[in-house]
């Protein structure tokens, strides 16, 4: 059995019991277990958009209205994460976790028997309540689980879970939609949360952190002799300081307004343009005389390059941070425009979609990680997350723009050169960072991962 590290003996801290050994079997099984949350997360995000042409053509309804139906899952998921982060605050990250799982179930399953779009609207509203409640409960666990030298790599891992689903759920579109329909994405979509259900509530332990405050030394005991520690130590853990928030207006003192202005802007933009892609390709190509098949592979395309984009422009951002993202957001841009000239053309397509995913949401990616370095310890929580709260507006804005542009009957190549104008926008913003701001301060590096950005 471990014992606690030397100093610690009268208040040890789980973090200290986990530190210098090797990750056991149910540290693997929480990240694994947690990932595959993550990717039933991404699944389900990007189903409806991958179904949206047949279930237009199903209801009799005019594509451009599902912009309200794409934007209130997103919505929703905003809620969630908000609503179910404080309550697994209080009610502990097991239980959130559980309801949020169930929530996704319920909705994916119920989405095969809606037949008008106000019920399919209210549908998504619930499923994304599910989707981003899900969020908080995966960081929590997953970091708290992982050693500390480990847990942003860890992290990082966990959520490549996410795009990850979406790639999977595009290539089973490819192959289920054709043959069985629309309804059978969402089929597998609740039947995998309903197969996670029963894992998770036996398997899966509760945080740590949520025993430690609530000094409950029994289940605390059970979880460190799974993990093969002492459990005689349970009564003695330290609980884990919350971290510290710093109020809002100190984001614009001390020669940070610009900074944070410009960051905000940024990633408005950039998750404008990214869910403006995310969930109108399938559809506009469609419009443009593609089958459902290379529509839905368009998507899958966009996906599959914004992870390997993520991963290359990462490599190079540690560097050149602001000159890496401000080249990733032009090229995107020209991308981006690329995809409007090309919507009619299968390879075209593919082609243009891969490289607005490497370069676009690889630059988008890797400024939620410049983000989370800008800001010092004592500011870092605030900023990361008004950031983020920010670019959720972005993420709900950019189907519904899409759905305005298409009722208006603005033709497909204009309406690409327009989000492909939101790309170079975030590229302006970030140039204008990196000159006013990071070139000042002396910003040459920047560690980007996904943990950052959660």
């Amino acid at each position: 059995m471990a014992a606690p590290a030397s100093g610690l003996a009268h208040a040890p801290s789980f973090d200290s019991l986990l530190s210098g050994r090797r990750i056991v079997g149910l540290q693997v099984f929480i990240i694994v277990i947690c990932a595959i949350v993550s990717m039933v997360d991404g699944f389900d995000t990007q189903s409806i958009a991958l179904a949206a042409p047949s279930i237009a053509k199903d209801f009799g309804v005019q594509a451009s209205s599902f912009g309200p139906i794409f934007g209130v899952g997103l919505f929703g998921g905003l809620v969630g994460a908000i609503v179910f982060g404080m309550l697994g605050d209080k009610f502990g990250r097991k239980p959130i976790l559980i309801a949020s799982i169930a929530i996704i179930a319920i909705g994916a399953l119920i989405t095969p028997f809606t037949t008008t779009a106000t019920a399919l609207f209210l549908v998504r509203f619930l499923t994304g309540i599910g989707l981003g409640g899900a969020l908080p409960g995966v960081i929590a666990l997953t970091g708290e689980y992982a050693p500390l030298r480990r847990r942003a790599a860890t992290v990082a891992l966990m959520f490549c879970g996410f795009p990850l689903g979406a790639v999977v759920g595009g290539l089973a579109s490819s192959v289920l939609i054709p043959k069985l329909g629309w309804e059978s994405v969402f089929w597998v979509g609740g039947i995998v949360p309903v197969i996670l259900l029963p894992v998770v509530t036996l398997a899966v332990p509760e945080s740590v952190r949520f025993l430690a405050r609530r000094s409950d030394s029994s289940a605390l005991a059970k979880v460190l002799d799974r993990l093969n520690l002492d459990p005689t130590l349970a009564p003695d853990i330290a609980p884990t300081a919350d971290e510290a928030r710093a109020p809002l207006p100190s984001l614009f003192m001390r020669g940070r307004a610009v900074g944070t202005i410009m960051l905000w802007i940024i990633l408005l933009l950039s998750l404008l343009m990214t869910y403006f892609l995310t969930n109108w390709i399938p559809i506009i190509a469609t419009q443009n005389g593609l089958d459902t098949r290379v529509a839905i592979l368009g998507a899958v395309m966009l996906n599959l390059g914004s992870i390997i984009g993520s991963l290359v422009l990462g490599r190079f951002v540690r560097a050149r941070p602001a000159a890496t993202i401000v080249v990733g957001y032009v090229v995107g841009a020209l991308a981006v425009v690329a995809i409007g000239q090309a919507a009619h053309s299968a390879p075209g397509l593919l082609v243009t979609c891969f490289l607005a995913g490497f370069f676009g949401i690889g630059a988008q990616l890797c400024t939620v990680g410049l983000c989370a370095t800008y800001y010092s310890d004592a500011l870092r929580a605030t900023g990361v997350g008004s950031a983020v709260g920010v670019a959720r507006l972005g993420a709900i804005l950019g189907p519904v723009v899409g759905g305005v542009l298409i009722a208006g009957g603005v033709s497909t190549p204009l309406i690409f050169v327009i989000i492909g104008a939101v790309s170079f926008g975030a590229a302006i913003a970030m140039l204008v960072m990196g000159l006013a701001v990071l070139r000042k301060r002396g910003v040459g590096s920047a560690e980007i991962t996904a943990a950052q950005a959660a």
